[in-house]
């Protein structure tokens, strides 16, 4: 009988977590950053995972000013700042030392507000993607993350 994807994964030490196409096409994903939920959307082309400055005191970050300027999502040099060592779980994988950006996630709400989508606190990208060795299953609408 031949193995599943989902079998095949879960074999190998990964977890399983369910995503949401939105109607803008994107994958929402719940995630929580140093104890709080929140959702966000998962970015394959997004290097550096993200939060909105509002969600600085919600997710109880540490913050410092950064001379990286953010372009995406429709908009070009914009002001960010880092925090450093947060911890970031996904259904059961978590890491405990991860760098987020922050920037103004205003015009990405915007936009998901327009299209009747519920707006984030922030973007999941390549970077928690990457340390979690991550396989994104489309048509069955998973992520698995290596524990």
């Amino acid at each position: 009988m031949e193995q599943t994807l989902q079998e095949f994964l879960l074999e190998k030490g990964y977890t399983k977590i369910k995503l949401h196409l939105t109607k803008t096409n994107h994958f929402e994903i719940k995630a929580s950053i140093n104890g709080k939920k929140g959702l966000f959307i998962l970015d394959t082309g997004a290097s550096s995972s993200c939060v909105g400055f509002e969600g600085i005191d919600r997710f109880k970050m540490k913050v410092k000013d950064s001379s990286i300027l953010a372009a995406g999502a429709g908009a070009i040099d914009m002001e960010t700042k880092m925090s450093r060592k947060n911890k970031v779980k996904i259904g059961k994988w978590n890491h405990d030392k991860v760098v987020l950006v922050l920037f103004n996630l205003v015009h990405v709400n915007t936009a998901l507000i327009n299209h009747n989508s519920k707006p984030v606190d922030g973007i999941i990208g390549a970077d928690i993607l990457k340390k979690g060795k991550a396989v994104i299953d489309y048509e069955k609408k998973y992520l698995y993350l290596k524990l």
